[in-house]
């Protein structure tokens, strides 16, 4: 595990944006698996930057999502489609054939799982996966007690995660209870896991998923499995972690000489 600790979001964004340019620079036509919420907005902002810098070819580029609400349409403004293409796909002018969500608006969602499944596993898996962490510890909607194989599907959504992503709904507006997911195995079968996360409010769940025993009580504990992982979190996310494991990470948590 490559542990970096930052000294802010802006720098945390550099940072992943090179990771990301690194793996398009070595193979353009990289299938990139992407997230959602807040936590990646600023590294997709700065990879924005560089391609109107024209520092990354992206003609080549497929990309999977992670999720996405059940009964929201793409044209939804709390549906993960309309995010992606207001802070990414849109901005980058990607090809739509070539950015993939699950449909949350399929007749049979338990079908659309296996579809979206099987066109992953077609377009050959996924080269770098952008992960998040949840409150509770989830990756991906993959919530607390999810089976550490598992594969896309439809899952209820924990009442933490519920609680977390109310603000993205107007207070009138009856929220999704359930999704469709990337699983846990899919996940692990990504060659490159990418982790971020800020805030102390997350400092509990980094801690246990980097350093806790790896359980499906806590989904993000699997990535101690996987042999290419990065995680780069702020000093907050990272307030938690042992003194051992904070001095085996590179530290930029402080800000650079002017």
């Amino acid at each position: 595990m490559d542990l970096i600790i930052v000294h802010n979001v802006e720098r945390m964004a550099q940072l992943g944006a090179n990771i990301i340019q690194q793996q398009l620079s070595a193979k353009p036509d990289s299938v990139l698996g992407l997230a959602t919420g807040a936590t990646p907005l600023a590294l997709y902002r700065e990879l924005v930057v560089r391609h109107q810098a024209t520092r990354l070819t992206l003609d080549q580029l497929t990309t999977f999502n992670l999720d996405e609400y059940l009964g929201l349409g793409p044209d939804h403004p709390a549906s993960y489609a309309h995010y992606m293409r207001r802070h990414l796909f849109g901005p980058l002018q990607l090809d739509p054939q070539r950015t993939h969500l699950p449909d949350g608006l399929a007749p049979d969602p338990q079908a659309e799982a296996r579809r979206y499944e099987a066109q992953l596993q077609a377009a050959g898996g996924v080269d770098l996966q952008l992960l998040g962490i949840g409150l509770n510890g989830h990756i991906g909607f993959n919530e607390p007690g999810s089976p550490l194989d598992s594969r896309t599907r439809v899952v209820r959504l924990s009442a933490t995660t519920l609680a977390a992503n109310r603000r993205h709904f107007p207070a009138d507006a009856e929220m999704p209870t359930h999704a469709i997911t990337l699983g846990i195995g899919n996940i692990l079968e990504a060659r490159h896991l990418l982790l971020l996360a800020t805030g102390r409010a997350k400092a509990r769940a980094v801690a246990e998923a980097l350093e806790g025993p790896v359980t499906a009580t806590l989904p993000a504990s699997v990535l101690q499995r996987h042999p290419n992982v990065s995680v780069i979190l702020d000093a907050a996310a990272a307030a938690a972690l042992s003194p051992a494991l904070t001095r085996q990470a590179r530290r930029l948590d402080t800000e650079p000489a002017s």
